[in-house]
């Protein structure tokens, strides 16, 4: 179907779901309230309960017709992502869960081998269906596991490029809790050591959704070296994830809970 009609289904999905589920409704109106308040942004809870909806409708249309995503996809700066694969490193890219971010690994892969971090579903027919879904050429998934950080160290040594998911809570034990927007969120340590470890450039990407229909604007942004420190590298990732946001707030996974305390891992600073 066209992308328009694909996003008008899962805004309405989307608004079911905010107004069917009291728990979906309290943990997404908790998160981008304080957000939009904290930034002085106006407060549109519809809007952004629709686009949590496209969020997911645009991924299944983008796995579903790839290459008409590609020619509705308008890349800025390109230039950026071009410098760092010079640089012979690889590159270590971040895509968070914004607007058609299953574009992002496509059209990197137009260019260049990419490897990508995925957590498994934990129900086997799921799984099935989101790696039929994302089975790209020249994309190749790995699971969080070590076999899967492995792989990646692997494909930047090759020179190549990885992906990595920064806004997922990580396993107990392989994060460290650092502010998310004024609040303490488990943080993977796993770009800066990756990063610090080949010194390898690492790029921020957005897909923000445009008008109904008319596709993402991809963007990109070279963030500083990583501290050594993982607490402080912890820390920087998240504010660079803070900005990426910003760009397109209503556009973010808000239903998502980020600060939540995954099994295993220390109580956060403030209990």
């Amino acid at each position: 179907m066209p992308l328009c009609i694909a996003q008008g289904i899962g805004g309405v999905l989307g608004l079911l779901a905010y107004l069917g589920s009291a728990q979906y409704r309290a943990l997404f109106k908790a998160h981008y309230s304080a957000v939009a308040a904290q930034h002085g942004l106006p407060i549109r809870l519809w809007t952004a309960a629709c686009a949590s909806g496209m969020l997911f409708s645009d991924s299944l249309w983008i796995w579903r017709n790839p290459q008409k995503a590609l020619s509705l996809t308008e890349i800025a700066n390109w230039g950026i992502v071009d410098e760092a694969m010079n640089e012979g490193h690889g590159l270590v890219m971040l895509t968070p869960h914004l607007g058609g971010f299953e574009i992002i690994p496509r059209v990197l892969a137009q260019h260049f081998p990419a490897t990508i971090l995925y957590r498994p579903a934990r129900q086997d027919w799921l799984n099935a269906v989101v790696e039929e879904g994302r089975a790209y050429p020249n994309m190749h998934f790995v699971p969080t596991n070590l076999q899967g950080v492995r792989q990646m160290t692997r494909a930047l040594i090759r020179g190549e490029a990885i992906g990595i998911l920064p806004d997922q809570v990580p396993s107990g034990g392989d994060g460290i809790w650092a502010p998310f927007f004024g609040r303490p969120a488990y943080t993977t340590t796993l770009p800066a050591r990756l990063a610090n470890r080949h010194h390898t450039p690492v790029i921020m990407f957005t897909a923000k959704r445009q008008a109904l229909g008319r596709g993402w604007l991809m963007q990109a942004t070279r963030l500083k070296a990583f501290s050594d420190d993982a607490h402080q590298s912890c820390i920087e990732l998240n504010q660079a994830i803070e900005e990426a946001i910003l760009i397109a707030p209503e556009q973010f996974i808000w239903a998502y809970n980020r600060y939540k305390h995954p099994l295993g891992a220390e109580l956060p600073p403030t209990q």
